[in-house]
């Protein structure tokens, strides 16, 4: 076996050829599986009823911090679930990245009055996300259909 021939052998079977996703695709699978971990243990402090959570009364809750934990499981719930699906390259998890982008967009405007930073930091979150979903739409990952020579 000649030497170029092991070597673009090795090449195409190397985990860097795995990695063939787009950047912003990769990014929004990220952002989703790093606000999921966030809303789980966000979810965690809400169900012990913990102090340092803001004053939530005027919110859409009200002051029950069990509803304000099972919504954050919700949105945990969807960015893990989309993530899972863009991973294996699912096109059902494009919708589920814009409905929780979507979702994620919609919680960030109610809490802009009570936490103006985390509320601008999920909008544009949520922008991102977006934007990375849109933009990465026609990619196909054509190892998936190719048939064995």
């Amino acid at each position: 076996m000649s030497t170029s021939a092991y070597s673009s052998r090795s090449r195409s079977n190397s985990a860097v050829d795995a990695l063939n996703r787009p950047g912003w695709l990769t990014f929004a699978i990220v952002v989703m599986v790093s606000v999921g971990v966030l809303r789980v243990i966000s979810a965690i402090y809400y169900f012990a009823d913990s102090n340092r959570i803001n004053n939530l009364t005027l919110g859409a809750f009200g002051d029950n911090l069990f509803l304000w934990g099972l919504w954050d499981l919700l949105i945990a719930a969807l960015a893990f679930f989309a993530a899972w699906l863009l991973l294996s390259n699912n096109a059902f998890g494009r919708a589920v990245a814009y409905l929780f982008a979507i979702v994620l967009l919609v919680q960030s405007f109610t809490l802009m009055d009570y936490a103006p930073w985390w509320g601008f930091g999920s909008l544009l979150l949520g922008v991102l996300v977006i934007y990375a979903i849109s933009s990465t739409g026609n990619w196909k990952d054509d190892r998936a259909v190719s048939t064995p020579v």
